[in-house]
């Protein structure tokens, strides 16, 4: 029998993709393999370990409500964007007379390219609208956003 306090030693069988896991992060942190994996044992055996795991798991989920509520703000600025912008363009844009129309159909497929080129440079070095837009903007109430148009 072992000493209290003196390490015993013990051999086990590891899955291929697992000691390379082990093994990547005993380097990573300068660690010897025998440390990491009694850690680990530590920590599965632990009686707060379900606790800690629930955290973690806590901790993951309130990071992805937030960046789902980001996406859906988001979404509505450009929803809310391309709807002021077409109600702006149709009411300021008189219709074209038909001579006139045939000459733009000739054109928009170089005004297009020009507009694809442009918001890739927008989007490639910023700044980005969602980003000049406090996240903490109080929405209005429909009857006092009618009133503003």
């Amino acid at each position: 029998m072992a000493k209290p306090g003196k390490k015993q030693r013990l051999s086990i069988y590891l899955d291929p993709p697992v000691m390379k896991a082990l093994v990547e992060h005993a380097a990573r942190r300068n660690l010897s393999r025998s440390l990491v994996a009694e850690a680990a044992i530590a920590s599965f055996l632990s009686p707060d370990a379900a606790e800690r795991q629930e955290a973690a798991m806590t901790k993951r989920l309130d990071q992805i409500d937030r960046r789902l509520n980001r996406l859906e703000r988001d979404l509505g600025i450009s929803v809310e964007t391309l709807a002021v912008f077409v109600r702006f363009w149709l009411t300021t844009t008189p219709q074209l007379p038909e001579p006139a129309q045939a000459a733009a159909r000739a054109q928009s497929g170089k005004r297009y390219d020009a507009f694809v080129a442009a918001l890739g440079r927008r989007l490639a070095q910023g700044p980005k609208l969602r980003n000049e837009i406090p996240e903490d903007v109080m929405p209005m109430s429909d009857s006092s956003a009618r009133g503003s148009e």
